[in-house]
């Protein structure tokens, strides 16, 4: 049985119960992009930002600003050709005066504009995320 049978297909959610490495063995089991950053060390969007980018080996315009994020998770990898689904890890995102809630609140936005991008086209997009 999946890890995932009870995890709508396309979704943004806190990590909760899963661990890190069950998720990675799940996303390898379905044959899934994993993707995963560790953002602890981001004091600001800017930093948070680039480590996403680098962390899933994105061009680092894709670490300027949350649109150029938003356009390669939706469009960049589209034209990138069929993709067969993706399990994302944003770990340890940052509570600091430059990166506070409402900078988390927008990133996680962009993820769930993804998560709903991938579900017009019928393509798994979860995505898991904890706080520091």
């Amino acid at each position: 049985m999946s890890l995932l049978t009870t995890v709508p297909r396309n979704l943004v959610q806190s990590i909760r119960a899963f661990r890190v490495t069950e998720l990675q063995d799940e996303a390898s089991r379905l044959g899934q992009h994993f993707l995963y950053a560790h953002c602890l060390a981001g004091a600001t969007k800017q930093q948070v930002l680039a480590i996403i980018a680098e962390s899933f080996l994105f061009p680092k315009s894709c670490g300027k600003n949350f649109d150029a994020l938003r356009l390669c998770l939706t469009d960049t990898l589209y034209k990138a050709g069929p993709q067969p689904g993706f399990l994302v890890v944003l770990e340890q995102l940052p509570n600091t005066q430059k990166f506070d809630k409402e900078a988390r609140e927008i990133l996680l936005d962009v993820f769930r504009d993804a998560a709903d991008y991938w579900a017009d086209k019928k393509v798994a997009f979860r995505v898991f995320y904890s706080f520091e």
